[in-house]
């Protein structure tokens, strides 16, 4: 069993397991933190981004405006390298939709030919969430593309940072179109939780409930001896997803683990109430809260709060826009998939209530969506608001546009909930900027206290996790509770690496047919445990085993003649030889050696049992507990008359 690695960013994973004859990857995380190298993508003409001074190398060769194309698109790392090859690859499992992005890449550019599994939200948010990607870098097209400054040559010595150390810049690709995005969803097959999926008969894969977000899934991949658990971007605080299942993760013999927080040392209801505080202070000052953000996921749970506290706080004419070419669609699903939310949340669509409270906000026109800040807008746009809209980054969408609206006025806040992004490289291209900056990340995946809580309970024999999490971050080195602390330690892998996972298969299991079981004859050797010998034919099939009573014909058996002919002349192939099981008893054994005229026996103990001379014989005889050796060079019959005696205290099977 091996393990590959292909992504070195914890929380948006891409790993490969080869288990049982099966290659399965698991998930497949779009890493796009590379978009803070470059300039913002505006959706109207910035003057001021417009201004900005091109770079020039010292010597003149290199003109960054000569390569504005590839600063100002939008493009992401490719974490496939050549450490294997992706068309081996059988089936994909997704955790969650954040985890999918990448999967255009996988199935329409290396040969990929398997099944994606996933649920139906994490499916259909995975959609929405790769077209308002598409949506996003479309509508700014550029008209050229440059490629030259890839080279090693030209990046190390005359690029600025960050793109001077940026890594594998050879492998970055613009972004994949919407046709790829139907291609790639094309081969997603829809499952629910705790179905069983068998693959290839060799191997059953279960997605369960990881309490993370709508849909998510942490995964079971077990065969009839051997299980292994995929826990990724799981959550134990309660919130509008099913809660976690973590009774089915028990008794596993390796866990795979990876997206835990990424700011353990912040608390989720802690920073929620410093959201809506912030908020509030920048309304009643007349000025407008601008919140960076997915189409899904935190915004639910965000809207949902500010429902409640908006009225207690007497704020609630205070309109609330929700911008994204997907906006409509993800407020529509958040409704529709009530039985992948929580009993609560279920129980209200019985009565019948929408689960959510943004259908109201929606009905009494609090809350209002449009796909972008052009058409219905411009017109119903009213002041103080708070806007909802993307990307986290900062370098595309419509964010890019309010931030250039609102940036020069010091009423206006900027308040960040995405963890995914650093917020002082995100405002960067900004600077300087008068509004006020607010960063309250929110994620409510588990933390370390949480998961050294539930690896005690589920008690996997060996955890498999990426190097980041055994070890301390790097700027609080003295926090050793920020970091996986487990006996045995935890086996700890990096991107391009590949482990051999620390266990063996020892069993098969075989199917015996009825009519070869009739003719099995036990016997005891221990009270409660009966052995049988048996002369068969293995068969092997889709990774399934049967022992059969006869060799199935086929075009290249020999003739029945000649096979008969063959067994004839090799009679033990149709007579097996007995099993021999049972104990030698020392003193009898060497009372029966006496009686037949072996009185010089010298006993030696060892280890493992005893060693007797017999030095007028010169003979030896090694009696172990699985074993007997008799050692008689030069004379014949005695060697078959100690046989004879060791085989009077053992059984025939």
């Amino acid at each position: 069993m091996k393990l590959y690695c292909l992504s070195g960013h914890p929380t948006l994973p891409c790993n490969v397991l080869k288990f049982k004859s099966t290659t399965i990857m698991l998930d497949c995380g779009l890493d796009t933190t590379s978009a803070l190298y470059y300039l913002p993508l505006p959706l109207v003409h910035s003057p001021r981004l417009s201004k900005l001074p091109g770079w020039v190398s010292k010597d003149g060769t290199v003109n960054l405006e000569k390569v504005s194309t590839c600063v100002t698109v939008f493009v992401i790392l490719n974490h496939m390298r050549e450490l294997l090859d992706l068309s081996t690859v059988d089936v994909i499992l997704i955790s969650n939709y954040h985890c999918m992005m990448a999967l255009p890449y996988i199935t329409e550019h290396t040969g990929f030919s398997g099944t994606v599994y996933a649920t139906e939200p994490t499916f259909q948010i995975g959609r929405l969430l790769m077209e308002e990607l598409v949506t996003f870098m479309e509508r700014v097209p550029k008209a050229q593309s440059a490629t030259c400054w890839k080279t090693k040559e030209i990046q190390r010595r005359m690029l600025p940072g960050p793109l001077k150390d940026a890594v594998d810049v050879w492998s970055w690709r613009t972004c994949y179109s919407m046709q790829e995005v139907n291609s790639a969803l094309s081969r997603v097959q829809l499952v629910g939780y705790w179905q069983k999926v068998e693959l290839f008969g060799a191997v059953q894969v279960t997605p369960l409930s990881s309490g993370y977000s709508l849909g998510s899934s942490n995964w079971i991949i077990q065969s009839h001896f051997e299980k292994v658990s995929y826990v990724s971007g799981s959550s134990l605080l309660t919130t509008h997803p099913q809660p976690m299942d973590q009774s089915s993760l028990k008794n596993s013999d390796v866990l795979i683990l990876t997206g835990l927080t990424q700011i353990p040392t912040a608390n989720p209801d802690g920073m929620l109430g410093e959201f809506c505080s912030n908020l509030a202070m920048t309304i009643r000052a007349g000025g407008n809260v601008l919140v960076p953000c997915y189409s899904s996921g935190v915004i639910y749970d965000l809207l949902e709060c500010l429902y409640q506290f908006m009225d207690s706080a007497n704020l609630g004419t205070t309109p609330f826009y929700f911008i994204s070419p997907v906006a409509n669609s993800s407020l529509e699903f958040s409704q529709i998939f009530a039985e992948w939310l929580c009993q609560n949340k279920q129980s209200k669509v019985y009565l019948p209530e929408p689960p959510f409270p943004h259908a109201e906000l929606i009905q009494t026109n609090r809350l209002k969506h449009y796909t972008s800040i052009h058409g219905e807008f411009s017109s119903e746009f009213r002041q103080p608001c708070v806007v909802f809209t993307g990307h986290p980054s900062l370098r595309f969408g419509d964010v890019v546009h309010f931030l250039e609206l609102w940036g020069k006025s010091s009423l206006n806040t900027i308040i960040f909930t995405e963890p995914d992004f650093s917020y002082l490289d995100a405002l960067a291209p900004y600077q300087p900027l008068a509004m006020k900056c607010v960063y309250c990340p929110i994620d409510t995946r588990l933390n370390f206290h949480q998961v050294a809580k539930l690896l005690k309970e589920v008690q996997p024999l060996h955890v498999v996790c990426p190097e980041q999490y055994t070890q301390p971050p790097p700027a609080q080195s003295h926090r050793s509770d920020l970091m996986l602390e487990l006996q045995p330690p935890p086996v700890a892998y990096r991107r391009c690496s590949v482990l051999g996972l620390p266990f063996r298969r020892r069993h098969e299991r075989i199917q015996l047919l009825p009519e070869l079981a009739k003719a099995l004859v036990p016997s005891e050797i221990k009270p409660g445990i009966s052995v049988a010998t048996v002369s068969a034919v293995l068969q092997s099939k889709d990774n399934k085993h049967v022992l059969q009573v006869r060799v199935p014909t086929t075009r290249n058996a020999a003739p029945v003649k000649k096979r008969k002919r063959l067994l004839e002349e090799v009679p033990e192939l149709l007579t097996p030889k007995p099993l021999l099981s049972g104990a030698i008893p020392l003193d009898a054994f060497l009372a029966s050696l006496h009686k037949s005229g072996v009185t010089e026996v010298k006993v030696e103990e060892t280890a493992g049992g005893h060693i007797l001379h017999l030095q007028a014989e010169d003979a030896l005889i090694q009696l172990e507990e699985d074993a007997t050796h008799i050692v008689c060079d030069t004379n014949e019959p005695l060697r078959a008359t100690l046989r004879d005696l060791v085989l009077r205290f053992l059984h025939k099977l």
